[in-house]
Order: structure tokens, then sequence, then C-alpha cells
């Protein structure tokens, strides 16, 4: 049995605030998920021996104990007890170090895909156990759809998000998320705010909300970032960092839009020029309304 072209989806931090830090130095957030269109695709094919095999240029340099995943094709096969194994083709799309969550989202849709192949029948609630324990950002990706975060990213409630259209760009620097948060001029005490303010204000189509509070630090550490970042501005252009970094984004309402900003910074690129030389890539994505495998899982 084979599931071919089984996507991935990245994600993008519509905001993000740190609000606080545990005595065991994680830190608590609140954050806006947001899925986009722009996906990695897995291929999966059953084997009877146990055994879990990938491909993938994508694969080169990563070991076996940090692939995501592995460990998690390895915790759906040890909290089912299937004699399952799988081989597992990687085609990568999402850019690595972007703050786009893919390697977060490739595990994700390697629980959700393995749980179908497999036949082990956990539903959300237990896949969603088995995916806080492989990363922060992978827990969103089995919830199926825009979410409010807060704790350490584990605390999930649902948003009904208006249709968007993005403008990604990518530098081609990438950032060490552990090194932004063990910053000592991060922001930690931002105040807490209420879901429905975040709501109320995406209804008012006032532009982005709040901020990302870790793009003062990443700008100070990747100048070539808030080049990238200014490059946006002169255009016109709201912009916001989405995670750690390094890609950074702009909303807008139609995607018709979104692409007339990309062809101008396609342009940039290949003259490169001052504000070009700072960015690698360039894409317009549709926001999504779920996850495209939400309903893979049947409760």
């Amino acid at each position: 049995m084979r599931l071919y072209d089984v996507p991935a989806p990245a994600k993008l931090n519509l905001f993000l605030h740190v609000v606080g830090r545990r005595d065991d130095g994680y830190h608590l957030l609140q954050t806006a998920f947001r899925f986009i269109d722009l996906n990695d695709t897995l291929d999966f094919e059953r084997r009877d021996d146990g055994r879990l095999l990938r491909d993938g240029e994508a694969l080169a340099g990563l070991a076996e104990q940090d692939d995501l995943v592995l460990r998690a094709a390895r915790s759906l096969q040890q909290a089912t007890g299937s004699r399952y194994g799988a081989s597992i083709r990687y085609i990568k799309r999402i850019p690595v170090g972007g703050g786009l969550g893919g390697g977060s989202s490739d595990a994700a849709t390697t629980l959700i895909a393995l749980n179908r192949l497999w036949d082990t029948g956990l539903g959300r609630a237990d896949l969603m156990r088995l995916a806080v324990g492989l990363g922060a950002d992978v827990p969103v990706f089995v919830f199926g759809q825009s979410a409010f975060a807060e704790g350490v990213g584990e605390i999930l409630a649902p948003l009904d998000l208006p249709e968007r259209a993005y403008l990604l760009v990518q530098p081609p620097q990438h950032v060490s998320t552990a090194d932004i948060f063990a910053a000592p001029d991060l922001t930690r005490n931002t105040p807490s705010v209420k879901i429905s303010v975040f709501a109320d204000w995406q209804l008012a189509q006032q532009g982005l909300f709040g901020r990302n509070d870790l793009a003062s630090v990443v700008y100070r550490r990747y100048p070539g970032i808030l080049r990238a970042a200014h490059t946006l501005h002169d255009l016109g252009l709201e912009v916001r960092l989405t995670g750690s970094g390094s890609c950074l984004f702009s909303e807008f309402s139609d995607l018709s839009v979104a692409r007339v900003h990309q062809q101008k910074i396609i342009s940039k690129i290949s003259c490169c020029d001052s504000g070009g030389a700072d960015i690698q890539a360039a894409w317009a994505c549709a926001g999504l309304v779920e996850h495209p495998l939400r309903h893979w899982i049947d409760r």
C-alpha cells in the first residue's frame, strides 16, 4: 500500500508575543497560526518488516536521530505496537530555517499518513499527544485548522480567519531558534491578550495584529534580514517576521495583488541590486481555511 504526494503545508505566525518564562526555561507564548499553500510533499510505502527507510535530496547532512519524520514514525510505532514500517520520500519546498514550520509539518503529516497507512486508528487527541513530544509547532498541524496558541504552543483554540493572501520572502540567512530565545535582550514580558481581541481585530481588517517579539533580536543579529524587511517597506508594505525567521511576509486581501508584489521582488533579485541581494526567493501564497489532511482523522 502506498500514499503519494501527501502535503505538509507551511505555517505563518500572524503575531508572536513572548509573555513569560517557566522555571524550566521554556518560554510562554501567544501566537496565531495560519497554514498557507506552500507545501512539502511526502510519499509513503508500507513495509511489512517494520523498518523505516528515508529518501530525498533534503536529507543531506540530516542525521537520523535529528529527523522529525523518523521520530514521528517511531513514536507511532511505539504507541500502537504496529508491526509495519515504511519507505518515506521527502520533497522539500518549504525553506529550512525560515520560521515556516517545515520540519514540524512533515512530522505531523507523517503521523497522520501512517495512522491511515498502518490502520492504527488513533484519533486527533491521541495523535496530538504524540505530536507534543516531537516539538512545540507539531501539534497545530495535527489540530488541523487556524489556531490561537498559548503556553509553549500546545494550548490551541480554533480561529475563523478571513480570506487572505501573503507575499512571502526568504533571505539567504538561516536563523538559530535556540539562540534567539536564549538572547538576553529578548522581550519576555509582553502583556497577554484575549483571543476575542485578536478575532475582533481580524474582522476589522486593520492590518497585522500585534508584533513578533523575536524580530528585534533577529534583526540585530542578522542585518541581512533587516535589509530584506526594508526592501519590503520601500514597496509600501507592512512586514512581519514569522516564527524566529528568517522568512518575512506581508498580508493582502487578494492573491493577485500578492503576485504583483512577488514579481517586483523577483525583478529585484534578477537585477541583483542592493535590495534583491538580501532576498533569495519570493512566493505569493493563499491562506488556507484548514490543513489539507484535517479530514484524514476520524475524530
